[in-house]
């Protein structure tokens, strides 16, 4: 089948003291690590997208400090059923202290249900592309550990 549409995620790197938010849920039947953020919505930027992601999934506002990175390799969907272009952005962020938002120190702490959902802290550092469950996560935390 040829790819004749495009899929527009949108991330953010909220790091505190050497470590960075990540994600893990349960979707499409598997278990995934990944950066806060998804999906961009028609009629909205990317800064918009993101900061709606924070607060859907974080219940937290977020500013955002800087660009990070943009897709410049071409990569087709990995596990939707439809094929697609993909393209992350990344995005540098904020959020005020004290958190509000839950965090857990071990991974896939959470049930095998459907859009089951928890965050953790990674020391940048300790970082690993296998750890994570899409190729361009998987190139930007090379990325981000390599300086």
């Amino acid at each position: 089948m040829a790819i004749n549409q495009f899929n527009i995620r949108v991330y953010g790197f909220l790091v505190d003291n050497g470590n960075v938010l990540v994600t893990d849920e349960f979707r499409l039947g598997i278990f995934m690590t990944k950066f806060p953020g998804g999906g961009l919505q028609f009629g909205e930027g990317t800064i918009d997208c993101l900061k709606r992601e924070f607060m859907e999934e974080l219940g937290t506002p977020i500013e955002i400090v800087s660009h990070y990175y943009t897709t410049d390799f071409y990569q087709p969907t990995t596990l939707l059923p439809s094929d697609m272009q993909l393209f992350n952005i990344y995005y540098r962020v904020t959020a005020r202290k004290p958190y509000i938002f839950q965090t857990t120190g071990k991974k896939n702490d959470i049930p095998p249900v459907d859009g089951s959902q928890s965050f953790r802290w990674v020391r940048i550092g300790e970082l690993r592309e296998e750890d994570f469950t899409f190729p361009i996560d998987k190139y930007v935390v090379g990325k981000l550990v390599n300086g």
